[in-house]
């Protein structure tokens, strides 16, 4: 299992974000970094199944800062579909947006035609537990991964992020969570 650093497609999505993502630039970078590492390891990927994995990846949280919002899932559809159509991607843009609509999904992801789907949850869980959830991975590779692309604040900042949410809806799920 490598360890991708720099990832040129990566670096270039985000760098057009920085402005947006302000003092959170670096930590979602890692975040980023850390989860498709995770996916990549967890599926036997093609160059293009990579290419989608992390044009996802760029953007599955974004919406979160661009809109100001815990409802992010709509925003950063929004933006990934103008990437993709501004870049001639529009044949990826069904299972794309599947990635990053249903990446908080509590069951498994069942549907053939769209194996990255799961794959997308399952690396986002593992980074967003802090490697508590392995899906098999080695916890040598995790923490590798962690090693090599830190966390700067970013657990910390989705839980500030959060906490207005659930302040106001205390028994209610967050509306990225899907079953």
């Amino acid at each position: 299992m490598n360890i991708d650093n720099p990832i040129p497609l990566l670096e270039e999505i985000l760098g057009e974000w920085k402005t947006s993502l302000g003092d959170d630039y670096l930590g979602y970078k890692n975040h980023v970094y850390r989860m498709i590492h995770f996916c990549f390891a967890l599926h036997d990927c093609t160059d293009d199944d990579r290419k989608k994995l992390i044009i996802a990846g760029c953007f599955h949280d974004l919406g979160m800062w661009t809109e100001s919002t815990v409802d992010y899932l709509p925003p950063s559809i929004a933006l990934v579909k103008q990437y993709l159509q501004q870049n001639n991607l529009e044949q990826w843009s069904n299972e794309i947006e599947l990635m990053i609509a249903m990446h908080h999904k509590v069951r498994c992801y069942q549907d053939k035609c769209y194996p990255l789907v799961e794959v997308f949850c399952r690396g986002d869980l593992v980074d967003f537990s802090l490697g508590w959830v392995r899906w098999g991975l080695p916890k040598s590779y995790i923490n590798g991964i962690k090693e090599q692309f830190p966390n700067a604040g970013f657990h910390k900042r989705l839980l500030q992020l959060a906490r207005a949410w659930f302040a106001k809806h205390p028994l209610s799920p967050p509306p990225f969570m899907k079953w």
